[in-house]
């Protein structure tokens, strides 16, 4: 039987430490007991990029704000389906995921950080969400397993209402917020809709095959 190898390990910043495995040709990484993502299942990943661009329609020079690379699946999502002059700008808290993406798990990554049309920022995205003024069409948050700080205490302000209404001046005004979670979160639908959102929750399988366990996305308009 194959078993599961230990390829590295990190912290994140003022959160918890991150495990890197590799089981057989798989990858996975971890925090504690909980299977943040693996590259068995990332269906619901791609379609973070992919049903927020239904949402955003054609615009000229689309601009989309990624928070957190993950694995790049909603990035390599994103470089599909976008076109040749938009502007993708991923934020990622952790050095040593870019690493891996760069490293162990480059034959994943397809050299996505590398297209022209990707901005690669090592930092908060809350800090880069605070700075934007209409600045993105979609802002994709998938740095955490749900709407709460699992990852990083502090990323709680993200699903705060001082948080979304943040995130509402980031935004053009016809722009969509997309949030991914592995489960539902009946209190933050009511948060978002508290805040003047217009909110669409979609349960979205986690394999693309449309099998497995099913994650939820709230893909939320400012009203």
């Amino acid at each position: 039987m194959i078993q599961r190898e230990l390829l590295d390990t990190a912290y994140v910043p003022g959160g918890e430490k991150l495990e890197l495995f590799r089981h057989d040709r798989d990858f996975m990484i971890v925090l504690g007991h909980n299977e943040l993502m693996s590259t068995r299942k990332w269906g619901s990943e791609e379609a973070l990029a992919t049903m927020a661009l239904e949402r955003v329609g054609s615009v000229r020079k689309p601009h989309f704000l990624i928070g957190g690379y993950g694995m790049g699946f909603t990035l390599r999502a994103a470089l599909r389906i976008l076109p040749a002059d938009a502007r993708i700008t991923v934020v990622e808290l952790v050095p040593e995921i870019i690493e891996w993406a760069r490293g162990p798990m480059a034959e994943v990554a397809q050299g996505c950080l590398d297209d022209p049309r990707v901005n690669l920022i090592m930092g908060d995205v809350a800090t880069i969400i605070a700075a934007g003024h209409a600045d993105y069409d979609a802002i994709l948050l998938d740095v955490d397993n749900g709407p709460d700080g699992l990852v990083r205490e502090d990323n709680n302000i993200l699903y705060s209402g001082s948080g979304l209404r943040t995130a509402r001046r980031a935004l053009t005004p016809d722009g969509v917020m997309a949030i991914w979670s592995a489960g539902p979160d009946p209190a933050f639908t009511r948060r978002l809709e508290k805040n003047e959102y217009s909110v669409d929750e979609v349960r979205v399988a986690s394999r693309s095959n449309g099998k497995g366990p099913k994650h939820i996305i709230w893909f939320a308009r400012p009203r």
